[in-house]
């Protein structure tokens, strides 16, 4: 465990404070069991160790990543054990389901030492209320998304940005923007944002990040889905299939069954991979009405999740009406209610309408519309109904 123990002390100090993620001050630490989810390379290590450098005492916790090799002689309940034993207070454990039965012997560590409190983090596609044993009751779930465009300006020009409200940025949009502009020029900011911003990684080297991003997606098929899913290798080759032809045509109204015909897997079977994808981060389902979604409902369409995903699977098909709307619907998903609209692009909270477009985008569709935006690219500040797409960039 020294050993261990001198490890995580030389990850904490070399961990920077300076551009923190959306989550790290909103993770109750109060709670003795929390899950961390997100995708393969959206920030959860460097979210731990931010925690554990800001809100915790080093000397009482302990991070540690459980595909170490510590683990091939050694089990995880054990070092709990140990560490407690020895004052210890937060065990931070990095990539679960990379460790057998982790479920398993994180719920003995929960109900046998109520002095240690745990903070894990898994890939998106695990699904704790699921797993082997019960840790629905115990475990308190957040999500990381990728880097909103807010936190990717910080990168880009060290400036802390406020996040707003959904509210706050309709009442008063062309305000906001104007501080904003007070500041930085968005516009050619928000176009890197789209093709290369979402994954902090990026700043690591800029030339090589399709390539960086088409390995994880690889990666993330290949382990993370399969760690889980345990499928046999001919469907996960036809899960590369699935997403490349979404990633061709997204935003996709997929035919399920010149879908199914095309890649080789039954309706049910094709259904649940597009669900497998959604889990991993990979792509979004929408629908008009999300009631009555069952586990083998179609989506009425399906998008790439992020934009950055669309360039690099999709480079030579790129529209950028298509670019747009992933844009957005990845900015709102999992933190407010998005729907298809029948009217326009999209409906917010069932309540407010949008459509999505260019600087040159009219306001026809919307007219008889109440409550109903029009989103333009290419502009810096918008007027009355008219908001500036970059703007929902500040959501988080």
């Amino acid at each position: 465990m020294e050993n261990l123990i001198l490890e995580f002390q030389l990850k904490l100090a070399n961990t920077s404070l300076d551009v923190q993620r959306y989550l790290l001050n909103t993770i109750d630490i109060n709670n003795r069991l929390i899950a961390v989810k997100g995708a393969r390379g959206s920030g959860k290590t460097t979210l731990l160790l931010q925690i554990a450098k800001l809100h915790l005492n080093p000397s009482s916790t302990l991070y540690v990543s459980l595909d170490h090799i510590y683990f091939f002689d050694n089990k995880l309940y054990n070092l709990a054990k140990q560490f407690s034993q020895f004052g210890g207070t937060h065990l931070l454990l990095d990539e679960v389901h990379k460790y057998p039965n982790w479920s398993r012997e994180i719920k003995l560590i929960y109900d046998n030492f109520p002095e240690l409190s745990v903070i894990f983090t898994s890939s998106s596609i695990l699904e704790i209320y699921k797993s082997e044993s019960d840790l629905s009751r115990r475990a308190v779930s957040y999500y990381l998304k990728e880097l909103s465009f807010r936190e990717f300006l910080q990168f880009e020009t060290s400036i802390q940005f406020p996040k707003f409200e959904f509210s706050e940025i309709l009442q008063h949009h062309p305000e906001l923007a104007s501080n904003i502009l007070k500041k930085i020029k968005p516009l050619p900011l928000f176009n890197k944002y789209l093709r290369i911003g979402a994954y902090p990684y990026y700043k690591e080297n800029e030339s090589s990040y399709s390539q960086k991003l088409q390995n994880i997606i690889n990666l993330t098929i290949e382990i993370d889905i399969n760690a889980v899913e345990d499928l046999q290798y001919d469907t996960l080759v036809k899960l590369k299939k699935l997403l490349i032809t979404i990633a061709s045509s997204a935003p996709f109204t997929p035919n399920i069954s010149k879908l199914s015909e095309k890649i080789g897997l039954s309706r049910n079977m094709l259904v649940q991979c597009i669900k497998i994808l959604e889990r991993a981060g990979l792509v979004n389902e929408l629908y008009r009405d999300n009631s009555g979604i069952g586990v083998l409902t179609k989506p009425e369409k399906l998008y790439l999740n992020n934009s950055n995903l669309m360039y690099t699977l999709a480079a030579e098909n790129i529209n950028i009406g298509n670019v747009r709307e992933t844009f957005f619907q990845n900015q709102f998903k999992g933190l407010h209610e998005i729907n298809l609209s029948d009217q326009a692009d999209f409906i917010i909270n069932k309540a407010f309408t949008f459509e999505i477009g260019g600087k040159n985008k009219k306001k026809k569709q919307i007219q008889a519309v109440e409550y109903a935006y029009v989103t333009k690219d290419d502009i810096e500040i918008g007027y009355k109904n008219v908001v500036p797409l970059w703007l929902f960039g500040f959501l988080y």
